[in-house]
């Protein structure tokens, strides 16, 4: 018998499309796929197109980059626009959008706005690793309306990048982070990766210190992940010499949360750091379970509650303790998802494009039934769970059918995690509403410890998941 009643789900199809689904009717974010890099990371499993780590700027693969980016200025024209406000964050990612012509970049946020349209004082983050870019490069996207850049620094050490495959050295490093500063990026972020093969805690404790010495106002560190059919996957077992331990693994991830906070950074998600002022925006409306719209390969939309090709949230509680490398949406199993491969998503496109010719513009994946309240409340609570912000149960019963009972199932299932010191439980809703303030009042709101709760957070979510017993 399931924990949350089937009576419930009776009220499913108003209370969801009442609730959830005005939510979703009002995408307030784009995700923008770009899929050139230079070489593709030994550890990468995202979709890329490799086109040489010396040949970015040849006219053969010039002339990919503009047929790839007609093809998304293609999708953009042709999908339907669910919401009168304009966008307020717009993301390109990779691969590494910074390999992208100037022209290209500024075709592409013209028509996101002419489609779309772009709030003033919108967020338009890029990602660029180092060697692709100058300050003179970051000017020239400042001018377009580029507000942060993602810097894909990873390691400072030239050996670890070197056994990750990736095309920079740590000279490029730093001369990124000149760039940056010169070019007086007004907000910017700094990625790391932790668990490398052959990284120590004194390797790791350095790299920390570097980044902070490179005054980022936002860092990124992510543990790293063997994902199939990867070089790194014929290599390296997880946990096992030369990476590191699960233990140590978890060492550096609490020394990390330790050095940041200690100068002055929010730990507002279980992966990410950020100067006050400086949370992406755009990352937290996936956290929030807001609808954004997803373009171009391998990327996913999440619009008017669709977005269930396969498999669910529950894709994200794996073996990994650590797991916090959803910055594609299309990692995340809830979301609508483009086809993986250049030809498959020219065929796709084909299609989409010749349905909104006839019938007008269309929504990506409206073919799918909307997702259940189940799985709407199991989102809910592993994205919520992930931020520092926690988890709102007043609102949690407010907006599902299943209501104060789902309510509190979940808080029974992290009271032992209360407990032990990995949950902070609450009786006031982030709201400021309190149920009598008590020791022994109803829990309203709960959020995990940083950082054991962090550490542990797959595994609590995972009992959090089990008391709900919700078949997926």
């Amino acid at each position: 018998m399931r924990a949350v009643s089937a009576a419930a789900e009776a009220a499913a199809a108003a209370g969801q499309e009442a609730g959830a689904a005005d939510d979703a009717e009002a995408p307030s974010a784009a995700y923008v796929h770009l899929p050139f890099c230079k070489r593709k990371c030994s550890y990468c499993d995202f979709p890329v197109i490799a086109v040489g780590k010396d040949l970015a700027g040849t006219p053969h693969v010039q002339d990919n980059m503009q047929r790839y980016v007609e093809m998304v200025v293609q999708e953009i024209e042709a999908s339907q626009r669910l919401n009168s406000e304009p966008l307020q964050s717009v993301f390109f990612g990779g691969g590494t959008p910074s390999l992208i012509s100037l022209p290209l970049l500024e075709q592409l946020l013209a028509a996101l706005d002419q489609r779309f349209g772009l709030a003033a004082g919108a967020e338009v983050s890029i990602e660029a690793d180092p060697g692709t870019f100058d300050a003179a490069r970051l000017r020239s996207y400042m001018g377009m309306g580029v507000t942060r850049v993602s810097v894909g620094v990873q390691s400072f050490q030239d050996e670890l990048l070197a056994l990750c495959g990736r095309a920079h050295d740590a000279a490029d490093v730093y001369r990124a982070i000149e760039a940056v500063h010169a070019a007086g990026v007004p907000s910017w972020s700094l990625d790391l990766m932790s668990g490398l093969p052959q990284l120590t805690q004194e390797l790791w404790q350095r790299s920390l210190e570097q980044a902070l010495d490179a005054a980022p106002h936002h860092i990124s560190t992510y543990d790293l992940q063997v994902e199939e059919h990867t070089p790194f996957a014929k290599r390296y077992w997880p946990g096992e010499a030369p990476l590191p331990s699960d233990d140590a693994a978890a060492d550096m991830y609490c020394q990390a949360s330790h050095t940041l906070r200690g100068a002055g950074f929010e730990h507002y998600e279980v992966s990410n750091y950020a100067l006050p002022g400086h949370r992406c925006r755009h990352n937290m409306v996936y956290w929030q379970g807001g609808a954004f719209y997803g373009l171009g390969l391998g990327s996913a939309s999440y619009l008017q509650a669709r977005g269930r090709a396969a498999g669910s949230a529950t894709h994200l509680i794996g073996r990994h303790q650590l797991a916090g490398r959803c910055r594609l949406p299309g990692s995340c199993g809830r979301r609508f998802s483009r086809p993986k491969r250049l030809n498959a998503y020219k065929q796709w496109l084909e299609q989409f494009a010749a349905d909104a010719e006839q019938l007008g513009p269309r929504v990506p994946g409206a073919f799918l039934p909307p997702e259940s309240a189940d799985e709407v409340l199991l989102d809910s609570v592993m994205l919520r769970l992930r931020l520092a912000d926690g988890l709102d149960l007043s609102q949690l019963a407010a907006r599902h059918p299943q209501g104060e009972e789902a309510a509190a199932l979940v808080a029974a299932a992290l009271r032992p995690h209360v407990e032990r010191g990995w949950a902070v439980a609450s009786n006031a809703s982030s709201s400021g509403s309190s149920s009598g303030g008590s020791a022994g009042g109803t829990v309203r709101h709960v959020r995990l410890a940083d950082p054991q709760g962090f550490v542990m957070s797959n595994d609590i979510i995972s009992d959090v998941f089990a008391a709900l017993d919700i078949t997926q």
